[in-house]
């Protein structure tokens, strides 16, 4: 099976890394900066659970695309999801299946009305990785999950094919038969976590130690009755596993959304928070804490993108 995994970041680098390790047939599809660090310095893993080093990993640049792959990889950050079909939409052929591993579910829409529904599979990853600043990726946990499968359920003779293909590779993957039910448990969790985090500008045990445990868990309430909305309640198992983590005292945790802001970078969260906000039943308080959490990003971003056009160079 032929994978086309587009990027070599945190995600994609990690995952095309471990099959790359495992002799799978993976390309990287990377623009030039990152093609050039990789011929320069390669492909380097350094995780818990076994470091890789690759001297030349596979790459190809969009100009380069020709023919079609088995399987697209897709893990950029949602908001540059429009640059990314742009760049991948020649490796799509009748026979294509895209796996993305994007936050939220607008992700799904745009790619079905680009490439039709069934060349998409749903998909959601557990995992927090990092690049340094020689491009190498740092697996932070022992935590390496790719969950996907067939969007209207069950199993089918191509995602058993994929699962082969990931299987045995260096990380967990598994074939679900309730794909979307996950990536709303997922979606729910983060939107809470990133929510929450954000707004505070702390981390989840900080949070705990100012007594604002309850603030934590209505949010991800108020997300939850989101997802029940959509068809999507999260199941006893994932509300239980969400909220303990979400007040858990001493914990350390902070959303990669807060580290985003905490870097100046631009976040995503009109992808997590807006977009699930937008799916909020009619009449609901314009002072639920989703709503304030949404709002203080997008002051964030506001100030940035005003902060980055002051700093940008005027015409000469």
């Amino acid at each position: 099976m032929r994978i086309l995994v587009v990027g070599a970041g945190a995600i994609g680098g990690y995952f095309g890394g471990r099959l790359l390790q495992a002799r799978r047939d993976v390309t990287f599809l990377v623009r030039a900066r990152r093609a050039a660090q990789l011929r320069e310095s390669g492909l380097s893993i350094r995780s818990s659970c076994g470091d890789f080093h690759l001297e030349r990993p596979p790459t190809i640049q969009a100009d380069a695309l020709h023919s079609a792959f088995d399987l697209i990889l897709l893990s950029c950050k949602a908001y540059d999801l429009d640059a990314a079909i742009d760049s991948f939409a020649p490796a799509v052929g009748s026979d294509t299946r895209v796996l993305p591993l994007l936050n939220g579910m607008r992700h799904l829409d745009r790619l079905e009305a680009r490439f039709g529904a069934e060349a998409i599979l749903g998909g959601q990853c557990a995992i927090s990785s990092t690049l340094d600043s020689r491009g190498s990726i740092e697996h932070l946990n022992d935590l390496h999950h790719l969950a996907f499968g067939e969007r209207k359920g069950g199993r089918s003779a191509r995602a058993e094919a994929i699962l082969a293909a990931l299987s045995d590779a260096g990380f967990e993957a598994k074939l679900s038969e309730s794909i979307l039910q996950e990536m709303w448990e997922k979606w729910v969790f983060i939107a809470a976590a990133a929510g929450i985090t954000c707004l505070m500008r702390a981390s989840i045990g900080d949070i705990v130690a100012a007594g604002a445990a309850g603030q934590a868990s209505a949010l991800y309430d108020e997300c939850a009755q989101i997802a029940r909305l959509a068809g999507f309640e999260p199941r006893a198992a994932a509300w239980e596993r969400s909220r303990m983590i979400l007040t858990t005292a001493g914990s350390s945790l902070t959303a990669s959304m807060l580290r985003d802001v905490e870097l100046g970078a631009r976040t995503e969260g009109e992808q997590i928070l807006g977009d699930l906000l937008r799916r909020q039943a009619p009449g609901e308080a314009d002072a639920s804490l989703l709503r304030i959490a949404y709002a203080h990003l997008q002051a964030y971003e506001a100030r940035r993108a005003r902060e980055l056009a002051a700093r940008a160079p005027g015409p000469e």
